[in-house]
């Protein structure tokens, strides 16, 4: 089985801006390593603009874009912009598309920045990345925009319902994946009363059905993104699969498409930079089943006891070409 892989979330950018020494095809440091990807046939990789909430967000984002700018241009014989001639001819494309996101919205904006400042950093790495995969408007804190997966009794603020207002019609997708509960509600309700025109995605979640866990989301909201026809990216992380059954990833799966995400379910593997981490609860950070972006197709070949070929298309690659398809078409 050799079956082309779309994944909608790693670090990579993160590490090479944050790791002195950072190298995109070093196997060793992370496990979304150029030449890993490669082994594990991945046809488009999702690359994170990702920022803590401070001072300095902003600048790094900037920062992250350039690396993904520069990434493409230094290694052009490997990679390519996932542009629409790329996304048009996608399965016949031999070389590894990059497409960027952004992963916590203080990238856009610091807590005292000027709303001015804040759309035209969204506009200046726009047009240096070209496209977004999606905004995610928190990491696990709270932040401007809301409050993020490990924050309780903070929804969606008023930057965040501007920010939501920014975006439509622009083919940007909001991300539920570090949200609050009280922060997913409150984007869908938002966008729902102000008849907003923004696709919803979880890039990388699990189901908190199988694991319980605030990163991983209710089957309530993973309805709604059914619903709204977006994506479901499965998250490989330990701790948010079951730190101790490395079987729950297929359960995690499986239990997407008995919900009826047949159309929605994708990877969303996220593969970060693990050396410098200052929790040791959370080592080894992934099983071995699936600890680099070699395993793609070993964990489809398990999968194909319980899914059909064209049920793997659709986890593989498929459902998030489709989604970006229609989306950019």
């Amino acid at each position: 089985m050799n079956t082309p892989i779309f994944d909608m979330h790693c670090d990579l950018l993160s590490y090479l801006s944050n790791v002195a020494g950072a190298n995109a095809f070093n196997k060793d440091d992370i496990g979304c390593a150029i030449p890993w990807l490669v082994d594990g046939g991945v046809r488009t990789q999702v690359t994170a603009i990702y920022t803590d909430v401070n001072e300095g967000s902003m600048k790094l984002a900037g920062t992250q874009a350039d690396i993904f700018v520069d990434l493409l241009e230094q290694n052009s014989r490997e990679l390519a912009p996932f542009d629409s001639v790329f996304l048009k001819n996608w399965e016949k494309e031999p070389k590894l598309a990059l497409l960027a996101s952004i992963e916590n919205a203080a990238g856009l904006g610091n807590e005292s920045a000027e709303w001015n400042a804040i759309t035209d950093q969204l506009e200046s790495i726009l047009s240096r990345v070209d496209r977004l995969a999606y905004i995610s408007l928190t990491h696990h804190t709270e932040n401007r925009f809301g409050g993020g997966n490990y924050t309780k009794g903070i929804g969606l603020k008023k930057d965040g319902q501007k920010l939501l207002d920014y975006l439509s019609g622009r083919k940007i997708p909001i991300d539920l994946s570090h949200t609050s509960d009280l922060l997913a509600e409150g984007i869908l309700t938002h966008l729902d009363k102000e008849n907003l025109d923004v696709p919803v995605i979880a890039s990388h979640s699990n189901f908190r059905a199988i694991w319980d866990h605030p990163r991983n989301l209710t089957d309530e909201f993973a309805k709604e993104v059914i619903h709204r026809k977006g994506i479901l990216g499965v998250n490989f992380l330990r701790a948010f699969l079951d730190t101790e059954n490395p079987g729950r990833l297929f359960d995690h799966i499986l239990h997407g498409f008995e919900i009826g995400a047949d159309e929605q379910v994708c990877f969303g593997a996220d593969f970060f930079y693990t050396k410098n981490f200052g929790d040791p609860s959370r080592v080894p950070f992934y099983f071995p089943l699936a600890e680099n972006a070699s395993k793609y197709q070993s964990i489809l070949t398990t999968l194909s006891q319980n899914l059909n070929p064209d049920q793997l298309d659709r986890l593989a690659y498929k459902n998030a070409l489709n989604f970006y398809r229609n989306l950019w078409s």
